[in-house]
């Protein structure tokens, strides 16, 4: 079952996250007259008609005003809209050749979750939608789609990415030397022009025009996220560019050290990779998790086990044991003869402990020692105990956390990078007939 954030994730239902929006606000100065339904597009064996176009196009542009984005010229939004639906097309045809299929009952009990989200029942949340100008049957088809290519995805891409101890930790290392903060996450807004593969120097040129004509209007006045809408080839490209919340691991290497000099509401240069050019608006910045020290013990320990019937033995033998220590024996050769654990292996040594996590008795005669000094006996749950503390040390938890976030946004970037990747193979595999010159 896909889950349901991937759902609201999209383009299309995070439209339906019910709110009060007219159609005469969104065809208010945009009407587009009648026009015989015909194909704009061939995309292999699959056809993209005009009213499927229209209909794409009039609900983007709700989601749009929805988020106070300012629509992009009619005609370039149905251009952008075309570009989104030719790759939704590829996906969803593969899938399809690969045996994929989201049954009704899937799709029911995905509905049933949408509505729940919304605070309302699957026949409020529909007559909701009917009452937005969404066909019902058109909108439970967009969602088959969307759990359709999250799948596909998941198949082909997500499952297949790793991530290496040596990457978590070059990635730290990266992030020291930049100077990015370990607890900061970015808001951030991104405009993208791609250049294809094994390009020429003209079509390289050209996409660098069409990025700087991108930060000539930004500089000129016009929102960052209507710019991102007429001009960027990113997926994201019809949310205004909008990348949600990233920390510095999901983000690439160039991102972050632009962002170390921006401040929120700033737009960067233009970003120069090997597979295009780009444009970053730092929106906001937040602090993550702070850390939070914690006192480990490092400690030796002698235990004698209370066998049923001989609790009296047991405390003779450790007390025994204890005078032994205090007259000077080595409490390392002492543990080894005479241990009932297996620690004894190690000459009594437990290793670190961390406060907090330990039998509240042990912890309690634990914790008064000085480096080196030796408890008197006591007990536990597990015997009868003499311990010796060998260390103390204050340890920062939030480095282990960190480091798994480290590993998880590595796993997003690398997934985003490579579903991206295998997308653009895939279009270019297709085939494709445009046909909105004269549309």
């Amino acid at each position: 079952m896909i889950p349901i954030k991937k759902l609201l994730a999209s383009s299309f239902i995070a439209f339906l996250i019910i709110q009060s929006v007219t159609a005469e606000a969104v065809d208010n100065g945009a009407k587009t007259p009648d026009v015989i339904d015909r194909i704009v597009a061939v995309v292999n064996s699959d056809v993209i008609t005009s009213s499927d176009l229209l209909d794409r196009t009039n609900l983007i542009a709700k989601q749009l005003q929805k988020q106070n984005i300012p629509l992009p010229d009619r005609r370039i939004l149905l251009r952008q809209v075309l570009v989104k639906m030719i790759y939704d097309s590829v996906q969803k045809q593969y899938a399809e050749e690969m045996g994929l299929k989201v049954e009704d009952s899937q799709l029911d009990q995905a509905v049933d979750r949408i509505a729940k989200s919304n605070h309302l029942s699957v026949n409020d949340f529909y007559k909701q939608v009917t009452k937005e100008g969404v066909p019902l049957k058109k909108f439970r088809e967009e969602i088959r789609t969307e759990m359709l290519l999250a799948e596909l995805r998941k198949r082909e891409v997500d499952n297949k990415v790793q991530v290496s101890d040596n990457e978590v930790k070059a990635q730290l290392e990266q992030e020291k030397k930049l100077g990015a903060n370990a607890q900061e996450e970015y808001e951030i807004a991104h405009i993208y022009v791609s250049v294809p593969e094994n390009s020429t120097r003209e079509e390289r040129l050209n996409s660098r025009k069409k990025i700087e004509k991108a930060l000539t209007m930004i500089k000129s006045g016009t929102a960052f996220s209507q710019v991102a809408a007429s001009y960027s080839d990113a997926p994201d490209a019809l949310q205004g560019g909008n990348l949600g919340w990233r920390p510095a691991a999901r983000l690439p290497v160039v991102f972050v050290k632009a962002v170390q000099s921006m401040q929120p509401g700033n737009v960067s240069d233009i970003l120069e990779t090997s597979n295009g050019f780009h444009l970053i608006q730092l929106l906001d910045v937040r602090g993550g998790a702070t850390a939070k020290k914690i006192t480990q013990y490092h400690v030796r320990q002698i235990l004698v086990k209370i066998d049923p019937g001989q609790e009296t033995e047991a405390k003779r033998k450790i007390f025994a044991i204890y005078d032994r220590l205090k007259a000077g024996e080595d409490f390392t050769k002492v543990a080894s003869l005479s241990s009932e654990d297996d620690s004894r292996n190690n000459g009594g040594d437990v290793g670190w402990i961390t406060s907090g996590e330990t039998l509240p008795d042990f912890e309690k005669a634990l914790v008064p020692l000085h480096k080196d000094e030796i408890s008197q006996p006591f007990q536990t749950a597990l015997g009868w105990h003499v311990v010796q503390l060998v260390d103390e040390r204050q340890s920062d938890t939030s480095l282990e956390g960190r480091m798994e976030a480290i590993k998880q946004g590595i796993t997003a970037r690398k997934t985003d990078e490579l579903f991206d990747e295998w997308v653009r193979q895939l279009r270019d595999n297709a085939y494709v007939d445009i046909r909105l010159d004269d549309f």
